[in-house]
């Protein structure tokens, strides 16, 4: 498995973030804008995935530039490939993979929220939604955090 990722989210003017994804061999930068839920979205794709999912998606539209993130799990480890699309509606076979990882599902989820509270400590709540345009994603933060703990209490039993 890869040593570590590390997931920074930049509020980048109004409506727009950029998205730093970086390990020891590679580091990418993708664009979101505030046209779709792209951090609801991102956040509530890991939830589902430290749920028990096996497939699940996000995408961050960058008008007309597509940024679309595939995640994988197979019991404890969880496979991420981000695929870069000229238009947010292409199939999957159009776009062209720039970054894949495989984490554990534990390091995946602790990566994510870390990102997040660095957000909003950055920021703070109404500084986010001054620059973003919508409310930070409290809800889905807190409910991908609260799925977190409780999977990895179920670890320790």
């Amino acid at each position: 498995m890869t040593s570590g990722i590390r997931i920074t989210w930049t509020l980048a003017g109004s409506g727009w973030a950029d998205c730093t994804l970086e390990n020891h061999q590679a580091k990418v930068e993708l664009t979101a804008s505030y046209i779709t839920s792209a951090p609801e979205e991102f956040l509530t794709a890991v939830a589902r995935l430290v749920a028990g999912e096996t497939e699940t998606r996000a995408q961050f539209e960058a008008e007309p530039t597509a940024y679309r993130w595939i995640f994988y799990r197979e019991g404890m480890d969880t496979w991420t490939r981000v695929l870069e699309l000229r238009h947010g509606s292409d199939h999957d076979n159009k776009g062209t993979e720039i970054w894949s990882s495989q984490l554990g599902i534990d390091q995946l989820a602790r990566t994510v929220i870390r990102c997040f509270d660095e957000v909003a400590q950055t920021y703070g709540e109404s500084g986010y939604r001054g620059k973003w345009g919508e409310h930070f994603p409290r809800t889905e933060l807190e409910a991908l955090r609260h799925l977190w703990h409780a999977h990895r209490r179920s670890d320790d039993t």
